[in-house]
């Protein structure tokens, strides 16, 4: 017994050993970063939010542009490090990124990582529709001669659900099936948050994106590791305060927009909409 006590002492000696600096180096994202020289964001083709030309290296879109300038201001490197939606709390985890910008703050990632308390941006719950339909409220949708698609099982699909009720619905997997029903014709109008919407219409080359009144909206933010230090998760809040008071955030969508051949004046703000 005494044996197997020392063995067990010994082996707690050795996973502490292995634990505490882990630990250590995965509560000052800060120092690491100055230490570094590099901030590490994680980055998706996914615009108008992330984008990189196929034929390019460089990152632009709304949250480049914040990784830069965050960077910036801590005098060290930008580093896009390119993931996914589904892997990006993961990737946070594992210490391979720093920061993912316009990540919901769901209570399941909140589990997981930590978020800044400012809000990053909003987006309303859109449509996109045929060029011949006049939509401003839900109800103007509410017909038996509207065929709308939306994707299972989302908060889009429940919102969508309880305002249609006499329009047929068709529910699809992914958002990119969904679409795909709109540019076929199986359908005349398709629901989504309305930014993934922009770069869906230049692609399809028609339709319209409209926000039918009342205007239902989501607020997204950054996810950044957890960890008991606040120093960058501090940062990360004062920056994006800053961008979206200032107007900045909303100047960097709209340059964005413009490089991609898309009218800012034609899709809604990612501010939020008075009440």
């Amino acid at each position: 017994m005494r044996s197997l006590l020392t063995k067990v002492a010994g082996a707690l000696v050795i996973l502490a050993s292995v634990i505490l600096p882990l630990s250590a180096a995965s509560s000052q994202t800060m120092d690491a970063i100055k230490e570094r020289g590099s901030l590490r964001v994680g980055v998706t083709q996914a615009p108008p939010w992330f984008y990189k030309d196929p034929a390019g290296t460089e990152w632009t879109g709304l949250g480049a542009s914040m990784g830069k300038d965050m960077a910036e201001k801590l005098g060290v490197e930008f580093d896009p490090v390119e993931v996914t939606w589904g892997t990006a709390v993961a990737a946070l985890q594992a210490n391979k990124i720093d920061v993912m910008f316009v990540l919901d703050a769901t209570p399941e990632r909140a589990k997981a990582i930590n978020f800044p308390k400012s809000p990053l941006l909003y987006y309303s719950l859109a449509v996109l529709v045929d060029d011949d339909l006049t939509v401003e409220n839900w109800s103007d949708l509410d017909s038996s001669e509207i065929k709308l698609a939306v994707t299972q099982g989302t908060s889009m699909d429940t919102y969508v659900t309880e305002q249609l009720k006499n329009a047929e619905i068709l529910r699809f997997p992914s958002n990119g099936e969904s679409v795909a029903a709109f540019q076929s014709g199986r359908v005349n109008a398709v629901s989504l948050f309305h930014p993934p919407l922009i770069a869906m219409r230049k692609q399809i080359g028609r339709g319209q994106i409209v926000v039918p009144a009342p205007a239902y909206q989501a607020q997204s933010s950054a996810g950044v590791r957890k960890e008991e230090d606040s120093q960058f998760v501090d940062f990360v809040d004062e920056s994006i305060a800053e961008y979206y008071n200032s107007g900045t955030s909303q100047k960097w969508y709209e340059e964005f927009l413009t490089s991609f051949d898309v009218d800012p004046s034609s899709v809604p703000a990612i501010e939020k909409v008075a009440e």
